[in-house]
């Protein structure tokens, strides 16, 4: 991507005026995106990014600057300019360390890369899923099928002589089903995701997805309106574990602990959650949609284990903030592309199974509610306060699934949250998503097993 004596000039360039470590991270990306909306596809948009980002540290100073021109002049003038936002009035100057090239192991193989898939091919599978949404009931509307899949290569060098090179492929489809009733409408999701190749696609079990989305529409169409209260509440497994990502996972981001904004600050060893509860963040899963062979800083993905029958264990730290902590990086660093300083983010974050089955949770809760899939939702990192949307929901009376609601919403704190919960599951499932912070959206899991929580103000709202 770009040679071995050319990185070093730029690193040594944005080392110029004092700084301590430099780095430099080049990304060439190739992305894909497709829109299918009832019968007709309505976007196909394929293009390819390159770009170089140089950052520069002093202490716990960092700056960072990006640039597509990737001419040695560019590159060093790009350095350069680096160089003079973090001037430091030390005469002492730090020499990079000899550039080693490090062999990356692949966890995640790709059969056919999505580039040499032609369009009709992909089209195929998009309109079978549009088929399969629109022929499931009368009262589906429409439905939005979205494919989008990238290759991501990249190169990352820094002056402590690292040298690393790397390439991600990410294939996701998006299925959308809206359902209708006069002037009511509802909407039902699904979008698997992995960083996987075409052969993730064309292997998806269309007929399980589309016609999940379906009934969750239809369902939701139909459902009666949620009431309000605190009650026990069941979230079911996969994507369920959005809440404890957005209301903890990102509490235990070194982003946040560094600097104090975060209630999980300071508390290592203190017990922090149920004993049922162990919380994972582990980028090593094989071809899963969050995973990653090395973070964006060029260190090995690792299984972060966060929490542990309770206790808190530890954080997930880049290196800058890692200097904050006096901690060294725990392979989470990441960014959405060239464009973005890394920081700390979560890969695939998950509860991790317990003993219970799904059956019997459900049969040991007398009254309460069942969040079969949730949607999205609002957090404060600092406080862990949190609301989120349930998309499916039931009521559970005398240990048995009721009626469906809909218009429910979870209010709650993060931290206390997992205190509360007081079964755990045994059915692990892993939800994909996007996730939005500092250093730009990122594919991430979400997961859980069933998890039954002893009490959570839950919202309704009028049909």
């Amino acid at each position: 991507m770009l040679n071995k004596s050319l990185i070093e000039d730029v690193l040594q360039a944005a080392l110029s005026t004092g700084g301590d470590f430099s780095e430099v991270f080049v990304e060439d990306r190739y992305t894909n995106n497709m829109t299918y909306r009832t019968g007709k596809l309505e976007k196909s948009l394929s293009g390819r990014d390159f770009g170089v980002g140089i950052r520069v540290f002093k202490g716990l100073k960092s700056v960072y600057a990006y640039t597509n021109d990737f001419s040695k002049e560019g590159l060093i003038k790009a350095a350069k300019q680096a160089a003079q936002a973090i001037s430091s009035a030390s005469s002492e100057k730090t020499t990079i360390l000899p550039l080693e090239k490090e062999i990356v192991h692949n966890l995640h193989p790709i059969e056919l890369m999505p580039n040499s898939v032609d369009k009709a091919r992909k089209l195929a599978v998009l309109r079978k899923a549009n088929d399969i949404v629109l022929n499931y009931d009368p009262q589906i509307a429409q439905a939005i099928i979205g494919l989008i899949d990238d290759e991501q290569n990249v190169l990352i060098a820094n002056s402590e002589g690292k040298f690393v090179e790397d390439k991600r492929v990410h294939s996701r489809l998006t299925i959308t089903a809206v359902a209708s009733k006069g002037m009511d409408m509802q909407t039902g999701f699904y979008g698997p995701g992995a960083q996987s190749g075409f052969e993730f696609i064309e292997n998806l079990d269309l007929n399980h997805y589309a016609k999940e989305a379906a009934r969750i529409a239809v369902t939701m169409l139909n459902a009666d309106p949620a009431p309000s209260g605190k009650f026990p509440v069941i979230i079911d497994n996969e994507f369920g574990g959005v809440i404890f990502h957005e209301a903890c996972g990102h509490g235990l981001e070194a982003a946040a602990v560094a600097k104090g904004n975060s209630v999980f600050a300071n508390k290592v060893g203190e017990k922090v959650a149920s004993e049922l509860v162990t919380y994972i963040d582990d980028g090593t899963l094989k071809n899963e949609w969050g995973s990653i062979n090395i973070d964006d800083e060029g260190e090995v993905a690792r299984k972060n284990v966060l929490i542990e029958n309770g206790i808190l264990k530890g954080y997930m730290i880049d290196k800058f903030n890692g200097r904050r902590m006096g901690e060294g990086p725990t392979g989470s660093s990441r960014r959405q592309s060239y464009r973005f300083a890394p920081t700390s983010r979560m890969t695939n974050t998950y509860i991790a199974p317990g003993k219970s089955t799904p059956e019997e949770i459900i049969a040991n809760t007398e009254y309460g509610i069942y969040a079969k899939y949730m949607g999205g939702g609002q957090v404060n990192p600092a406080t862990g306060d949190y609301n989120f949307a349930i998309n499916e929901a039931y009521l559970v009376k005398n240990g048995k699934i009721d009626k469906p609601l809909r218009g429910a919403t979870l209010i709650g704190n993060g931290a206390k949250t997992i205190q509360l919960i007081d079964m755990v599951g045994n059915n692990l499932g892993h939800g994909a998503g996007m996730c939005g912070a500092s250093s730009g959206s990122i594919p991430v899991n979400v997961g859980q097993p069933m998890v039954r929580v002893s009490e959570i103000t839950v919202g309704g709202r009028e049909a």
